[in-house]
């Protein structure tokens, strides 16, 4: 058994306080004396031609302090993006420039035009109203296959095209794929959509800047899941200003699933204003204001095949992506339906021979980028629900198929035809562990109860596996990224033997501040109350990658780990000074120094103070103090695993799709905290399920968004999900980082969506509707009802 606030443990979140008793403190409580307020105008056409921008009347309202507009940026670098992608003809992809403020033309609706900063909020927005904006509409193209047409209207004048780039993977891959298909004894083909969506994490975004003039220090205080990151880009590339001129702190985050990863204009903004006025500026975004300033995520249209020999064995696979960029390139948004994507096109499955092709399109909607899982559920949608569909072609059952295709437990590690290698897994335990806790054997039982009161019942599979802790910086390095994706961590050791650990991962939500403590307390033996984590803070913490891709545990985590070894390593040597015994000899355990085979010991305190109180010590040897940095750059992805399993009843009459159970056996390696793990399952699945039955951002023929509120898009409720079944007790310890663990917050979100599907056409063909092969998310009532009623 765990002891107490160690790993393993299932340790209440500390932070959980706090924020349960509104003692959180988040960007918009971050209020600097002499602040003003900037209010964004944004363009409500999705293309268009600025002609003029009349201020003056706002300008000579009450309380405007400036108007600022493309003019006032002149010099000033545009937005950057953080990866760049070679298409499979080895030219780089096009690259539009992405300015603060639209310069000339404006885009997509949202793209914002003018900013009115007043000495407050009302003022601002007041003022913005006066702002004459004189705007030619031109076309807009929204769909992603006409605006590869020859005669689309062009999203960038100074691009060929709207391509930003086709992508194939692996290229010498492709002639050996289509002979296989050529060959093969049976070939199921699927076309589908993965659907737009919004990102809504409960904090919408803000920006306060700030700026000294007596010392040039800048500071800007800003939602961000990656705070090292935004000042890299923002100082280098955007702003130009010096990195140790320049603060970023991002404090507590209420949620983010990928759409504060990025930087966004608000922040460079927000940033310079304040330098500008010499005095503070703040911007808050509304949550209308959110559905049109935000990345967007998933938007990918897609045609996938399997080929099968006689036995019914996978022996290829191919893809063909259409991928929305929007109207912009957002910090790492060509990596997403590409190396995030194409790599994981093997899933849990022998497949020897793999094709993608992607091509990224540029339309005139808001950008796109990574959301919570990041091309992976995309990946994991296109395969499961085509295996699924393989299975009903051949009329044998999803889960032998499946089975009968894993990649199996003595196969590992696992090089797959899509250049990753798994390095440990187990297919066949976590299908065998999601039809135990799914009760799938009395499932004929629970159908043929739904059938007596007039509804249809199904139950749908799917497995997945993830790549997460993105690395190593040098691969991803060759294949486009412009930034490092290791992790940092000080470990500050006080002379009461309290610490204080610094990390470059940033908490917003995931338990960073329990799980963290947990690991050190464990490798100390200390009580975890006795360490705190700070993190947010590029001031005082090391230059790091952040959190997102599931990376925080198995990349920050062993940073922490290395600089915690660093730590010990130095306390066993102060000790064997104090014991006068040789260092070799001496043991660390339960936070009480020993020599091996004696009764001689020292507590972990006894060491600390001797650091910092160097009376009796060698000096001429050993440097006094017990503080310690390390950074960890992984040497592979981690690959979390599982099975996921959802039991659906259709009302007929309505075409109302109701989930009465939903179950998850995952593969996550080592578990530091099981509580937190499950906690970030149940989040993932009911995003997952929000896809799959709801949630669709929609756009019309001019580019106006039609889902810009919550009146329009609509969120899953506690009464739209069952009590979830998680489990995670199928455990293979990743091999290459110093905790064995694998990522867990993006798995609900990957592995659910296919599942709902493959249930609801499960549901349907019971029923007798075999014709009804695939039903595109989100299956609202109508979708199906629709499909159901079609001849």
């Amino acid at each position: 058994m765990p002891k107490d606030g160690g790993i393993g443990a299932s340790t209440k979140r500390r932070e959980d306080v706090r924020f349960l008793t509104g003692k959180g403190r988040y960007t918009d409580d971050i209020n600097i004396r002499g602040q003003a307020y900037a209010w964004f105008i944004r363009s409500d056409v999705a293309h268009g031609r600025i002609n003029t921008i009349d201020t003056s009347a706002a300008e000579a309202m009450d309380g405007v302090v400036k108007v600022f507009t493309s003019a006032d940026f002149a010099g000033v670098g545009g937005i950057p993006c953080g990866w760049q992608v070679t298409d499979r003809f080895g030219k780089p992809m096009q690259e539009p420039k992405h300015p603060v403020l639209a310069d000339g033309k404006v885009r997509h609706v949202g793209d914002p035009i003018a900013v009115v900063v007043a000495e407050t909020l009302e003022q601002a927005r007041d003022a913005a109203e006066a702002v004459e904006i004189d705007i030619t509409q031109l076309p807009a193209v929204v769909d992603m296959k006409a605006a590869l047409l020859p005669d689309a209207p062009k999203v960038h004048e100074e691009l060929t095209s709207n391509l930003c780039y086709d992508w194939g993977f692996v290229e010498e891959n492709k002639a050996a794929v289509d002979e296989a298909f050529a060959k093969a004894a049976h070939v199921t083909t699927l076309e589908l959509i993965n659907n737009r969506l919004v990102a809504n994490p409960m904090e919408p975004r803000v920006a306060v800047g700030d700026y000294e003039s007596h010392s040039g220090h800048h500071t800007l205080y800003t939602t961000s899941q990656n705070p090292h990151v935004i000042r890299l880009l923002m100082g280098a590339f955007v702003l130009g200003i010096p990195e140790h001129k320049l603060r970023v702190v991002a404090p507590d985050v209420g949620g983010g699933f990928g759409s504060k990863i990025y930087h966004y204009a608000e922040e460079a903004f927000v940033t310079f204003a304040a330098k500008a006025l010499n005095r503070p500026v703040k911007w808050t975004s509304s949550r209308s204001e959110a559905f049109l300033s935000d990345a967007q995520g998933r938007d990918h249209v897609t045609k996938i095949q399997l080929a099968l020999d006689a036995d019914n064995n996978f022996t290829a696979l191919r893809t063909d992506t259409y991928a929305n960029m929007g109207a912009y390139l957002s910090t790492f948004a060509p990596s997403i339906p590409t190396w995030l994507h194409g790599t994981l096109m093997a899933g849990n499955y022998r497949t020897p021979l793999i094709y993608v092709n992607v091509k990224a399109v540029f339309t005139n909607t808001i950008p796109v980028d990574a959301y919570r899982g990041a091309g992976r559920p995309e990946a994991t949608f296109q395969l499961e629900r085509l295996v699924d569909k393989a299975a009903r072609e051949l009329g044998v059952s999803p889960i032998e198929l499946r089975r009968q295709n894993f990649i199996k437990a003595d196969q590992f590690p696992y090089q797959t035809p899509v250049a990753v290698v798994y390095d440990t897994g187990n297919y066949d335990a976590t299908l065998d562990k999601l039809l135990e806790i799914s009760d799938h054997a009395g499932f004929e039982a629970r159908a043929a109860e739904s059938k007596a009161r007039g509804k249809l019942r199904g139950f749908g599979l799917a497995h997945y596996i993830e790549a997460c802790g993105i690395a190593p910086s040098n691969l991803v390095g060759q294949l486009g990224a412009r930034a490092g994706l290791y992790e940092s961590a000080s470990v500050r050791v006080n002379a009461t033997g309290s610490i204080t650990v610094f990390t470059g991962s940033h908490s917003h939500g995931q338990g960073h501040e329990t799980s963290f403590a947990q690991v050190v307390a464990e490798m100390i033996g200390i009580d975890a109350g006795q360490i705190e984590i700070v993190h947010g803070d590029t001031s005082n913490t090391p230059m790091g990658m952040g959190t997102y891709g599931s990376r925080s545990l198995a990349v920050g985590g062993s940073a922490i780990v290395k600089a915690t070894n660093k730590i010990v390593n130095k306390a066993k040597k102060i000790a064997a000074h104090l014991l006068e015994a040789s260092e070799g000899d001496i043991e660390l355990k339960d936070g009480k120094f020993s020599v091996a085979g004696t009764d001689k010991s020292v507590d972990w305190a006894g060491v600390t103070l001797a650091a910092y109180v160097p009376h009796n010590y060698p000096l001429e040897s050993m440097e006094p103090g017990l503080e310690e940095t390390a950074f960890y750059d992984p040497s592979n992805f981690t690959y979390p695993s599982g099975g996921y399993g959802c039991e659906v009843e259709i009302d007929p009459e309505t075409g109302k799709v109701e989930i009465l159970a939903f179950s998850a056996a995952d593969d996550f390696g080592n578990i530091v905290n099981p509580m937190i793990v499950e906690g970030q399952v149940q989040g993932g699945l009911a995003q997952g399920i929000g896809q799959a039955l709801m949630e669709n951002c929609a756009y019309d023929e001019n580019g106006q968004l039609l889902s810009g509120s919550f009146m329009d898009y609509a969120m899953p409720r506690a009464d739209d999900l069952p009590m979830f079944k998680v489990d995670h007790s199928c455990i293979t310890p990743c091999t290459h980082n110093p905790l064995g663990v694998k990522g867990c917050g993006e798995a609900g979100a990957i592995g659910s969506p296919p599942a709902v599907v493959n249930a609801v056409i499960d549901a349907l063909h019971r029923a007798g509707r075999t014709d009804i092969t695939h039903i595109d998310m989100p299956l609202t009532p109508s979708r199906v009802w629709a499909a159901m009623n079609k001849a």
